[in-house]
């Protein structure tokens, strides 16, 4: 039987509507790790102490 192959085929960059998904390289023990960036859900607000009675 044939070997595997050494190394992982390219993976192209995936995108939804809130996440990107991007292949990393090999590290020295063979293992393709991925990166996942997460746009933020929803705005911060800035915090203003409320007014005294």
């Amino acid at each position: 039987m044939s070997e595997a192959p050494s190394e992982r085929p390219k993976v192209p960059e995936g995108q939804s509507e809130r996440v990107t998904t991007r292949q990393m390289e090999a590290n020295e023990k063979g293992f393709v790790g991925y990166e996942t960036i997460w746009e933020p859900w929803q705005k911060e607000a800035k915090y203003e102490v409320p007014k005294k009675p």
